[in-house]
């Protein structure tokens, strides 16, 4: 088995967590490839065993991983999805960060995830992607994402109008510092900061949060999966950004942005014993109060 390992830097009080992952893929005889940047930080640091080969395109990630480890935070796990794309392999995530909804397996469980996977005991999650079809060039071929697509004020001083139609019905013109996308996934990310309901990841749903909406009573909007949202910025102010997960473009004039679900989904990697309510419990501190 080939396993692609991915990440962007490696903190010091991670690398014996780092080398712990490397001796217990090499003991059960998985080959390893490190992307290419990552693995030029992580030699500054440590050395790693010849067998280890490198990676760079999304093209020599399929001709030769099974699988990726995303060795960071979420952010990490949203930066493998340009890698990954409609591929179908599957993503774990060994957080090595703090929060971490996507990256569920901490530092301190990777012997026992390895084992996880050597002995098969766990399942594939699908994960929903929003596309972006319009504008077209906007972010090159990387027209998804995982968590979100965020409609944000360029300018600190004023608020933008934004009009949003599901399926070409007018759904309201949002005065606000600018309004989410978001898929179950991203649920918990953006869109919750701003107030925005807990979707679980199979809902089959995408959920529309304003940000910091001029009117209190605005409130977020959960919709079918299968709508098609068109937005447009109107009024005075017509500088602001479009931001899909971690890449972000800026835009002066006025345009149609249309979004809607991918034709593809992100495969997630879940043990046997992890289940999605569990980790919010877990990442949210619920039921530490005892009079829960």
């Amino acid at each position: 088995m080939n396993i692609a390992l991915f990440g962007k830097t490696l903190a010091s009080d991670c690398v014996p967590f780092f080398l712990r992952l490397i001796e217990r893929l090499c003991d059960n005889n998985i080959n390893i490839l490190i992307y290419t940047p990552y693995y030029e930080k992580v030699v500054e640091n440590l050395s790693l065993p010849e067998s280890v080969k490198t990676f760079q395109t999304h093209e020599e990630l399929v001709a030769q991983a099974q699988m990726v480890f995303s060795i960071g935070g979420d952010g990490t796990l949203l930066d493998t999805v340009p890698l990954v794309r409609d591929s179908g392999i599957p993503v774990l995530g060994i957080n090595m960060g703090r929060l971490g909804f996507l990256s569920s397996i901490s530092q301190t469980e990777i012997d026992w995830a390895i084992t996880q996977l050597i002995e098969k005991k766990y399942t594939l999650e699908k994960r929903t992607l929003l596309q972006l079809d319009e504008p077209k060039g906007l972010f090159g071929t990387i027209t998804y994402a995982l968590n979100d697509l965020s409609v944000l004020r360029k300018e600190s001083s004023t608020l933008i109008v934004v009009e949003a139609f599901v399926d070409d019905l007018f759904l309201n013109a949002y005065w606000a510092d600018g309004l989410i996308v978001a898929t179950p996934t991203g649920s918990t990310a953006y869109s919750l900061s701003a107030g925005g309901p807990i979707l679980t990841p199979n809902s089959a749903n995408f959920v529309i949060t304003p940000i910091a909406p001029h009117n209190l009573s605005v409130r977020p909007v959960v919709i079918p999966e299968d709508s098609v949202i068109r937005l447009r910025v109107t009024g005075r102010n017509s500088s602001y950004s479009i931001d899909m997960d971690s890449r972000i473009a800026f835009l002066d004039e006025p345009v149609d942005i249309v979004v809607r679900k991918a034709d593809f989904h992100l495969n997630l990697v879940k043990m046997q014993d992890k289940d999605f309510f569990s980790t919010i419990r877990e990442k949210m501190l619920w039921g530490l109060d005892a009079r829960n």
